[in-house]
């Protein structure tokens, strides 16, 4: 017999990828072949699969934890916002670029194709663990719903419920919640997980009476708040608050369409580096290597760099030998040129670049979504995956660094590189070549697997599991 659970939250950012990933570990350590399914998510930070689909980088997590590949049909829909037009990949690839008015007109296009990799999720896995997107009681998004109370009603799946007590206000969201649901949507909701307390969970016992008294569910347990370094989904992330000062200490600019933030995930480990995303010119002074993220906008951002003050600092710190990295939209950035004919980032044709390296960038309609391993010019072996409209072309082929074939991949020039390549502060070689004299202790795979098992033990200890196998063993599918 197939088996399912959801898990929806009472609004965005309750934590209910990080449950579903701790449900997803639960299963498959009890032996069960468990994958992870997210009708639609809406976030900038993607994942590459091995066959060059582009998915959420929160599935792509909660299939590792599963300890399978991700696959497509893990989270058929991906919207990716920015420039006031929102990019639409549906099922791995991009279907469309759409102003947001247009989301109805798509709205029954996306159910069918997320219904299909359901059912192609569901074939090939003994047990699926869904997770729905921001809030599941959205009275005005009821009829375009896709994540949410659709995938449940439309797949018969008993749902976990998931609030956060940090934010305040959780008796109200719970009971908030229920008592708006439609009967047939309410009877699917089989517990409620109350997530991100801080301080001892047995004080809030009383809480979890009255919330049981209120609304009838019964409250599984008490997630604690717990700092893991296990990748998140979207900007509520805590690692933009991190402010400490380490013996190194990179400088990301958080600029208004930053994607894949998580590139910086693996190093901000490390005891040595202390890891600060910048939002003001000024705190670039006392970092000691720059990093330019990716962006979904990238001659956007580009201006706000420049409007902001940014583009003197990062030249004052070339000027004075400090390590500069561009990945992705951040390497097109650090290039000559960036022109954007079919404006399919937004509505800027054309933009100088800081001219830090010898390229020119011109935007082209076919997406590049790849992994992709090459050799630097001293033989390191360098691996990650690309995602890009951009195609890049050297101006100078005594700075080029990184070759895929004929393709530029990443360019150098004296201290500041550009790269393609997402992932590439995973690789250690490269970072022992990067960031001379830095102690890597150990690598990227064994620490998350650490992470991992000490989130499921966390639910083990906190939430009643057992009373969860039951829910999902008498459903009637």
């Amino acid at each position: 017999m197939k088996k399912r659970i959801m898990i929806l939250g009472t609004s965005s950012s309750v934590g209910k990828s990080t449950i579903a990933t701790a449900f997803c570990k639960y299963f498959k350590d009890k032996g069960l072949d468990v994958s992870p399914y997210k009708a639609l998510n809406i976030s900038l930070n993607s994942y590459i699969t091995e066959d060059g689909d582009e998915i959420g980088r929160s599935q792509a997590v909660q299939a590792e934890a599963c300890n399978i590949e991700p696959k497509e049909y893990m989270n058929p829909i991906l919207m990716k916002p920015g420039g006031g037009k929102t990019q639409v990949i549906a099922r791995g690839k991009v279907l469309c670029t759409i102003n947001a008015y247009k989301y109805k007109e798509l709205n029954s296009i996306l159910k069918e194709k997320a219904y299909e990799a359901f059912l192609l999720a569901e074939k090939e896995h003994e047990m699926l663990v869904l997770e729905g997107s921001g809030g599941c009681a959205e009275l005005n998004l009821r009829k375009t719903d896709i994540a949410n109370m659709n995938t449940a009603l439309k797949t018969n799946t008993p749902v976990i419920l998931v609030a956060d007590i940090e934010k305040g206000g959780v008796f109200a969201s719970v009971v908030g919640t229920l008592s708006i649901l439609p009967k047939e949507e309410k009877r699917l909701i089989k517990g409620i997980i109350i997530n991100k307390f801080r301080g001892n969970p047995e004080f809030f016992k009383e809480g979890v009476e009255i919330i049981e008294n209120l609304t009838g569910v019964k409250v599984l347990g008490v997630m604690p708040y717990k700092k893991l370094n296990i990748e998140e989904e979207d900007g509520q992330t805590d690692i933009f608050k991190n402010k400490a000062k380490r013996k190194i200490n990179i400088g990301v600019i958080k600029f208004p369409h930053m994607s894949n933030f998580t590139d910086l995930n693996y190093i901000s480990t490390f005891d040595e580096i202390g890891v600060k995303y910048i939002e003001n010119k000024e705190e670039l002074q006392s970092i000691d290597i720059i990093v330019i993220p990716g962006s979904k906008n990238t001659i956007e951002d580009l201006r706000y760099i420049k409007a902001n003050g940014f583009s003197k600092e990062i030249y004052k710190a070339q000027n004075e030998g400090k390590l500069i990295l561009g990945i992705c939209g951040g390497f097109q950035m650090l290039g000559k040129l960036l022109e954007d004919p079919y404006e399919i980032e937004g509505n800027i044709k054309e933009e100088e670049g800081l001219n830090l390296l010898p390229i020119k960038t011109i935007f082209e309609k076919e997406k590049i979504t790849k992994r992709t391993k090459v050799k630097d010019n001293l033989g390191i072996e360098i691996e990650g995956y690309e995602i890009h409209n951009g195609r890049s072309f050297s101006l100078d082929e005594d700075k080029m660094w990184l070759k895929d074939g004929e393709r530029v991949v990443g360019m150098k020039c004296g201290n500041v590189y550009g790269t393609y390549l997402h992932g590439i502060l995973d690789n250690e070689e490269f970072i022992k070549h990067f960031i001379k004299d830095i102690e890597i202790k150990e690598s990227y795979k064994s620490l998350k697997e650490k992470e991992y098992k000490k989130l499921k033990e966390t639910l083990e200890e906190n939430i009643d599991m057992k009373y969860v196998e039951k829910i999902i063993e008498e459903w009637e599918y």
